[in-house]
């Protein structure tokens, strides 16, 4: 029998400082929880820096290289070996991006709330900056009361749990092959399946925006190169 609360997986390209504090961070959860790394097609001295710190950090690796010639991103495939690893093993799935820190009691805190909320679909922590204010993506919650709030509005995957029930009633391997990004998508697809998803204003995670895809940043620094980036090379598609 799995002794694990939940399955936690990362997706991962490059960006190897943010990815390693990420899985620090995950290793001291104070529930036992089975971490896997999806690697999708980083550099060489990514790949080694990921092996080097696997049996000291305790995470499954997955080399999406290994699986697919896909070129990254790669997010669906990730998301579907991961909806099937969950339910093989009867867990949720808690998603952390590999630019989030989560805290000690994280996980206990989603799957708390689950337990309190069984028709929840997804559960998503809110993001702080390094001085606790709400930052992106979740800036539209900025200023909200309460300590948990039930939303129509979507949820982003940066630490999001996503509850077995909603596992089992939509299948992954029907999104859209075309997408780059799916957690628009699946926030609405779960409310229009008669799932409720909630934010946890009092759970907080330290975010840092785009650490993971730094070209992501120049929608702020540059936003002409940026949408150059996304309509014309067709990339961020959500």
């Amino acid at each position: 029998m799995n002794q694990s609360a939940a399955l936690v997986i990362t997706p991962v390209k490059d960006s190897i400082e943010t990815t390693i504090s990420t899985a620090r961070s995950i290793a001291i959860s104070d529930i036992k929880v089975s971490h896997v790394i999806f690697d999708d097609f980083s550099n060489e001295d990514t790949v080694a820096q990921l092996k080097k710190y696997q049996a000291e950090l305790g995470y499954a690796l997955i080399h999406l290289r290994d699986l697919t010639d896909h070129p990254s991103p790669n997010y669906k495939l990730v998301l579907e070996k991961a909806q099937q690893r969950a339910l093989d093993q009867q867990l949720p799935l808690i998603i952390v991006e590999s630019d989030v820190i989560v805290k000690k009691n994280t996980f206990s805190a989603l799957l708390n709330t689950l337990h309190e909320n069984p028709n929840a679909g997804l559960i998503g922590a809110i993001t702080v900056d390094q001085n606790g204010e709400v930052n992106f993506p979740y800036l539209k919650f900025k200023g909200v009361e309460g300590r948990v709030v039930k939303t129509k509005r979507s949820l982003s995957f940066c630490c999001t749990l996503i509850s077995n029930r909603f596992l089992q009633s939509f299948d992954f391997t029907t999104l859209d092959q075309n997408k780059n990004w799916y957690d628009v998508f699946i926030s609405h697809q779960a409310i229009s399946m008669g799932f409720e998803n909630i934010v946890l204003m009092d759970t907080t995670v330290f975010h840092q925006p785009h650490g993971s895809r730094p070209w992501k940043a120049l929608k702020y620094k540059n936003p002409i190169k940026y949408y150059f980036l996304k309509f014309w090379k067709g990339l961020d598609k959500i």
